[in-house]
């Protein structure tokens, strides 16, 4: 039995032959020319769907480096906001610290305002800072919200939220790249964090207020007490029940305890003159700044008049040393979100290191083979040309 092969087929047999060579001469020259082994998944199947799990990798990282630089950047801006507020309530201490000063002159003290005025504008404009974005740095959620505005009544509002952001930073870890403008000016632990001290604005005598500080913290009942000068050498601290808590002698800077603190008053306190002792709820640090302007506008002529000023400027400076370490701890707070960014920055980098190490192994060429395969698929094509061009000219016409 014999087997015939027509001349067509034996065209169709050498152009299907020599077209795979083009094509396989093609795609090593495309992997010569992009430096890549793997072009299609076709190419290495195996390595073409771990090389699809790298990018994808890879692109998660990537993103979040960004997401890492917007928090950090907001972060920093938010870091030098806090600085700021810190150096303006530094120099307000000062300035009621000047303005507590019994020489003074109500005109001395005007100037003092005029300043203290100055200062409690710049830190609102601290507080209502924007970030590259023009997104308001302290608005919470609501960062297109101007947080800090006075309202008709010349108290200080927030209209911000309490919400902060969180940014993804890797696969299972977010950070914080803001606090809300309530948490940083507006809740702020008042007097000593435990009680507040003020001077009764009825008060008649001269004696000024030390709001003291808390001697043994578990003794501490909170309730509102008032301190009461029954005569001008006797005191006693009643309860919001009427209680004798405690009583004594009056001696002029002496102590003044009870249930685990002790305050002091000094001067000449009148015979019904009271002191309250409350405990400690919350104050914004404008709402301080501006009791001071107060007390400094009600001027000081005579030694009652002085006396209540000193005592209220000595529960001012108290609050805002407490406003100042307080913003003095949000600021730490952001530092550590700084350090934590800077931290995951670095394993990221080390991360993209290894991902672009694995993508290389498995997708770049080895020249040196590709370039001897690329010479055997010319020549194998070469080849296949000449012998079709010699069997296209078997033909039994050709000797006729």
């Amino acid at each position: 039995m014999s087997i015939r092969i027509s001349t067509s087929a034996m065209h169709d047999l050498a152009v299907t032959a020599m077209l795979r060579q083009q094509a396989a001469l093609s795609t090593i020259q495309n992997q010569v020319a992009s430096g890549k082994r793997v072009q299609t998944p076709a190419d290495d199947p195996v390595a073409a769907a771990q090389l699809y799990e790298l990018s994808r990798t890879q692109s998660q990282v990537e993103q979040f480096n960004k997401n890492s630089a917007a928090a950090t950047g907001r972060l920093q801006l938010e870091e030098q906001g806090l600085a700021d507020a810190g150096t303006v309530l530094q120099r307000v201490r000062e300035l009621v610290v000047q303005a507590n000063t019994a020489t003074l002159t109500d005109s001395d003290r005007k100037s003092i305002v005029t300043e203290l005025q100055s200062r409690i504008g710049e830190l609102q404009d601290i507080a209502n800072r924007k970030d590259s974005s023009s997104d308001y740095l302290f608005a919470g959620y609501s960062a297109a919200t101007q947080p800090f505005v006075r309202g008709n009544g010349g108290a200080m509002g927030y209209f911000g939220d309490a919400g902060v952001r969180q940014i993804q930073i890797n696969a299972a870890q977010y950070v914080h790249d803001g606090d809300a403008g309530s948490a940083v000016f507006m809740d702020i632990a008042a007097g000593n964090g435990v009680y507040t001290a003020a001077a009764a604005a009825a008060n008649t005598g001269s004696g000024v207020l030390d709001p003291g500080s808390v001697v043994d913290r578990s003794q501490w009942v909170p309730d509102n007490y008032t301190i009461s000068f029954t005569s001008t050498s006797t005191w006693q601290v009643i309860d919001s029940s009427s209680n004798i808590v405690a009583s004594g002698n009056y001696t002029a800077g002496g102590a003044i305890a009870f249930r685990g603190v002790q305050l002091r008053v000094s001067g000449a306190p009148a015979a019904g003159d009271q002191f309250s002792v409350q405990a400690a709820g919350t104050e914004d640090v404008f709402a301080t700044l501006d009791h001071v302007v107060t007390a400094l506008q009600a001027g000081a002529n005579n030694d009652t008049t002085r006396a209540r000023l000193a005592s209220a400027l000595n529960g001012s400076l108290q609050q805002i040393d407490q406003a100042s370490d307080h913003l003095l701890s949000v600021r730490a707070s952001v530092g550590a979100r700084l350090s934590l960014l800077s931290d995951s920055d670095s394993a990221r980098e080390s991360q993209s290191t290894d991902l672009a190490t694995a993508v290389s192994g498995l997708q770049d060429l080895d020249y040196t083979t590709a370039i001897s395969k690329m010479s055997q698929q010319y020549v194998s094509l070469q080849a296949a040309q000449q012998s079709y061009a010699s069997t296209s000219k078997l033909s039994l016409f050709n000797y006729l």
